[in-house]
């Protein structure tokens, strides 16, 4: 017994009630109630649920170390993706009990193939587009956003030219140019317009209209910088292999 709490840095606890341990402590105490009975298995459910992100970090260190050192099967449920890519070998992704996707955590969160996968792990910026030409021999297509004069060279799918496709990028992959870029590697280059920039935390979300409105998020040190400020003319530049092309979400049934 004294054993599995020091695992989990919990011997300290041995003595008190639980109304006199915090949240992060009472889920440290629970997972060493679990193993104490060496299990075959184990199932943990969303186990840090509403505990803070530094406290999470130290709970998954002890559980990695913990499995490390006993390799049981473990099959846990969550639906953080920063949870899944710290204890997983292999995801399952799962909505209204139909497999999404499945493998290892790079290939499944890191470049996701559906919607809400996308969604999921921060892509912000979701757009309907059709395939206007296809480079075979580069890996890339030409595809027009809806209701926009605005292109996006993004990787080659299995689609034909005049197909409908749907194109995730994430906001902290987009790049915003107070001048009109030149010479680079980037792809995509085209002006907008600031909509709006606001404050979260230790980000600044900026509302850009270019054809179709995207969301791009920046340092303060990044708008200081460039001066931005609210209907000023930027350029948004986007590499080619930071536009995922997804499947689009599944249609929830209407309700009886």
């Amino acid at each position: 017994m004294m054993a599995m709490l020091e695992s989990f840095r919990i011997p300290h606890l041995i003595g008190r009630k639980p109304g006199q341990i915090s949240g992060g402590e009472r889920q440290r105490v629970a997972l060493a109630r679990s193993l104490v009975t060496n299990p075959a298995a184990l199932l943990l459910d969303e186990p840090l649920s509403g505990l803070d992100a530094a406290t999470e970090s130290k709970i998954l260190d002890d559980l990695r170390d913990w499995n490390a050192a006993h390799g049981i099967p473990i099959l846990y449920v969550t639906h953080s993706p920063q949870e899944a890519f710290a204890v997983g070998e292999r995801v399952v992704v799962l909505q209204s009990g139909r497999i999404l996707a499945q493998g290892m955590p790079q290939d499944v969160l890191a470049t996701p193939r559906h919607e809400t996968i996308a969604q999921m792990v921060g892509f912000e910026n979701v757009f309907d587009a059709t395939v206007r030409s296809i480079a075979e021999n580069q890996g890339t297509m030409l595809c027009q956003l809806d209701g926009s004069t605005s292109q996006l060279e993004v990787p080659l799918g299995r689609v034909e030219i005049g197909a409908r496709v749907r194109i995730a990028i994430r906001a902290g992959d987009i790049i915003v140019a107070a001048e009109r870029p030149h010479g680079l590697s980037a792809r995509n280059t085209f002006p907008g317009r600031v909509l709006s920039i606001r404050r979260e935390g230790v980000a600044v979300i900026v509302m850009i209209e270019a054809g179709a409105t995207f969301e791009v998020h920046l340092t303060p040190a990044a708008i200081d910088a460039l001066g931005l400020k609210a209907q000023m003319q930027i350029w948004l530049v986007i590499k080619t292999y930071s536009c995922n092309l997804v499947e689009p979400s599944m249609r929830q049934p209407p309700p009886e």
